[in-house]
């Protein structure tokens, strides 16, 4: 369970200069369901394999119900990216993998959807998402790991102030084929990263 007196209330909206980051709503499903089903052929190289039913109702259902789980475990948040001058969902972004003690630490994973790429937005909200790691949260490191053929990807992180440190071999099953992924981190007092530039 999260320790800080913060998560007794609901989670308040994130805001950067692009986007604002919320948790997602079980009536969000039309407009995630369309834009995850434009946006299939881009990104389905850098995600786990999709289930037949990945954009069904039902199967929407028990992903709200796994976030709010992994929420009220302590171990997971989910957001949803609006950019912020149209209000429309852009993608989505997880602090994952959190841990406290020793560690302080966790790992962020993020998709966008095709027709918002290039804006700017992804790096915002992974700079938005560190910002509350390391300030609300009080973590010390955060992690990501990308497919090295992923160069948007890439410069979204190197962007937000994430230094490479590594690769992973056979890291992660990505779309049915184990993948080599490049070790990407940020430290609590590492510098944010360029400002004002386009991912």
């Amino acid at each position: 369970m999260f320790a800080l007196p913060f998560f007794r209330r609901d989670l308040p909206a994130l805001k950067g200069s692009l986007v604002t980051l919320r948790v997602p709503f079980t009536n969000d499903y039309r407009e995630w369901s369309t834009l995850r089903g434009e946006s299939r052929a881009f990104l389905e190289p850098w995600e786990p394999r999709w289930t037949p039913d990945e954009l069904d109702r039902t199967a929407w259902r028990l992903r709200i119900s796994r976030y709010r789980e992994d929420y009220a475990q302590g171990t997971a948040i989910a957001f949803f990216i609006f950019e912020k001058s149209s209000g429309k969902l852009a993608g989505g972004i997880t602090l994952g993998n959190i841990r406290h003690g020793v560690s302080q630490s966790g790992h962020v994973g993020y998709w966008i959807g095709e027709r918002f790429g290039g804006r700017g937005l992804m790096t915002d909200a992974v700079k938005v998402v560190a910002r509350f790691a390391f300030d609300t949260l009080r973590l010390h490191r955060i992690e990501a790991a990308c497919i090295p053929d992923n160069i948007r990807s890439i410069r979204v992180l190197e962007k937000a102030g994430f230094r490479r440190e590594g690769l992973l071999r056979s890291y992660l099953r990505i779309n049915g084929v184990w993948h080599d992924h490049y070790l990407y981190a940020r430290i609590a007092d590492d510098p944010l990263g360029s400002a004002g530039t386009k991912d």
